[in-house]
């Protein structure tokens, strides 16, 4: 199978999953239920960079490409979890084109970027590269996404989608529309415009939208839109409704 960078530049909808739940075990059960792409969460899941490495062999015991959102969009953070094996890295929290160049540009080796070069990290291959093919090699497989959570970059969602080493915009839904100021009213029209405008940069750029929701019936429209990275929920959200599910079947057979 193509790589997630290759998939997503190829123009694939992409289905995934938010790991918010530390576990080597929930990862790799995702992985065997054919999720497409993991989100392994730094910035708001249980894991921490101590978990990162057992989460991302779990991963690799399945087809599902792991992303690593970095706690923070730092140059260190960002190295760190591309050294360990991510195959892309989500940037949070970025609020200009300004500060989304700065961090993409720790995505790749130089002179395409300013990440710090060690060929025997496994991002690195382990020592099975050289120096020339771990630029060429290793460059063009790093996925770089991009989350748009507020205005400002709704607003310059045409000159973020033009950036080379970005693939996807991600939208944030709870965050863009407190940033708004509609805090989670997802129907209003000023939502759904942004939504648009990040769908329009996107496709001028053969580049991919990317979203998170946590209903199933939220899917179609947004494909409908142009939506083609999609996060369906997370671990913790599953475990949450499987037990609730389960629950409500025991109490009605109870009533029978």
């Amino acid at each position: 199978m193509a790589d997630l960078r290759t998939r997503i530049l190829a123009g694939e909808t992409l289905i995934g999953v938010f790991s918010d739940l530390a576990s080597p075990m929930a990862v790799e059960l995702c992985g065997r239920a054919g999720f497409d792409w993991a989100v392994l969460d730094l910035e708001h899941g249980a894991a921490t960079e101590t978990d990162l490495l057992a989460l991302l062999y779990a991963a690799g015991t399945t087809s599902m490409a792991a992303v690593v959102r970095a706690q923070s969009a730092e140059r260190l953070r960002v190295g760190r979890a591309l050294d360990l094996g991510a195959e892309g890295i989500m940037l949070p929290q970025l609020k200009s084109i300004d500060e989304v160049r700065e961090a993409v540009s720790y995505l790749r080796y130089p002179p395409a970027g300013q990440r710090g070069v060690a060929l025997r990290t496994r991002g690195g291959g382990l020592g099975s590269l050289s120096h020339g093919e771990v630029v060429e090699v290793v460059n063009d497989r790093v996925v770089g996404i991009v989350q748009i959570e507020s205005g400002g970059t709704v607003a310059e969602a045409d000159a973020i989608a033009a950036l080379p080493e970005v693939d996807v915009l991600f939208v944030g839904p709870a965050d863009l529309t407190h940033s708004l100021g509609i805090p989670g009213r997802f129907g209003e029209t000023q939502y759904l415009d942004a939504l648009r405008t990040v769908v329009t940069a996107c496709q001028a750029h053969g580049k991919a939208a990317g979203i998170l929701i946590y209903d199933a019936v939220a899917l179609p429209p947004l494909l409908d839109m142009g939506f083609r990275f999609i996060g369906l929920g997370s671990e913790g959200s599953f475990v949450s409704a499987g037990a609730r599910t389960m629950l409500e079947a025991a109490a009605r057979a109870a009533l029978a």
